[in-house]
């Protein structure tokens, strides 16, 4: 359902609240880029750091912004169940394509908890719905073999799978086949994963580089394993420079140097290091960005 470059879209703020304008010119410029999906609210979009207006503004502006020529897929999950569903809810109700539903944080939910955490969300909302597996930031993991009881589920689509193992993206794609699809999480595995079996990648890099990441997942689909081999090598070093620093304060800071938008985080983020900033500035400069 959900395949290609989909860019999980940073939240652009100026003086401590979200810039609907630099919003609005981030979708067109992902848009102009080919990317295929826009996911708000995200990791990389500071939902964390988003109080409910401000979360369910920013979906609806990209909402509003896109006026259907790509999905969006909006960021609604929570540690809290009731609070997942209601988020997803709402998310439908002003017009998003999907959800991506991070599992609980902090609660350490078991597998059984996870299982029963999502199928509640999928039983209350018939929305298309994206598990998101990124244990280094939630301390869960949501195991493969969870994934496939999930999996039947008709308003369970997808997993973007953000372990960076391999291993286990392979095994979820063993156990569920053609029942879910699997999105990459991780930049640096997408063209692999997708040689194992994955639709596309729902990606930070994108945000500087959405023409790029977009001719990857097209040079894939097309049969032209070289190209997408070569865009994978040629874009590592720039993707690995995402995460000098915590998502998504190094794609933010490379958003500022390219004029995109401001590179303000919200606490308990900061701005990015000066000594990983002239880093980060010099490999742009590599890659022709600024």
């Amino acid at each position: 359902m959900f395949k290609g470059s989909i860019v999980a879209i940073v939240t652009p703020f100026r003086n401590g609240a979200v810039d609907q304008e630099k919003l609005r010119e981030l979708v067109e410029f992902q848009i102009a880029g080919g990317t295929d999906g826009i996911v708000p609210c995200g990791t990389t979009g500071e939902a964390s750091t988003l109080d409910y207006e401000e979360h369910m503004d920013v979906i609806r502006i990209v909402v509003e912004q896109v006026n259907k020529r790509v999905p969006v897929i909006a960021g609604t999950g929570s540690n809290s169940t009731a609070e997942a569903i209601e988020l997803t809810e709402k998310a439908k109700a002003v017009g998003a394509d999907g959800a991506l539903l991070v599992t609980p944080y902090y609660n350490k939910p078991t597998q059984e908890g996870l299982y029963r955490h999502y199928m509640a969300v999928a039983d209350a909302v018939a929305l298309p719905q994206i598990l998101y597996n990124v244990p280094g930031r939630t301390g869960v993991n949501l195991l493969p073999e969870t994934v496939a009881r999930l999996a039947p589920h008709g308003n369970i689509v997808a997993i973007k799978e953000a372990t960076g193992s391999l291993q286990q993206a392979s095994e979820v794609i063993a156990l569920c086949g053609d029942r879910l699809d699997v999105l990459s999480g991780d930049d640096f595995i997408t063209f692999p994963m997708m040689a194992c079996g994955a639709k596309g990648v729902i990606s930070v890099l994108a945000n500087i580089m959405p023409r790029e990441v977009a001719e990857l997942t097209d040079a894939f689909y097309a049969g032209d394993l070289a190209r997408a081999r070569e865009l994978h090598l040629q874009t590592l070093k720039i993707g690995n420079a995402m995460f000098i620093e915590s998502n998504p304060i190094p794609v933010k800071t490379a958003l500022g140097l390219m004029g995109k938008c401001s590179d303000e985080v919200r606490l308990p983020l900061c701005p990015m290091g000066e000594g990983n900033k002239a880093k980060l500035a010099g490999i742009m400069k590599e890659y022709n960005l600024i």
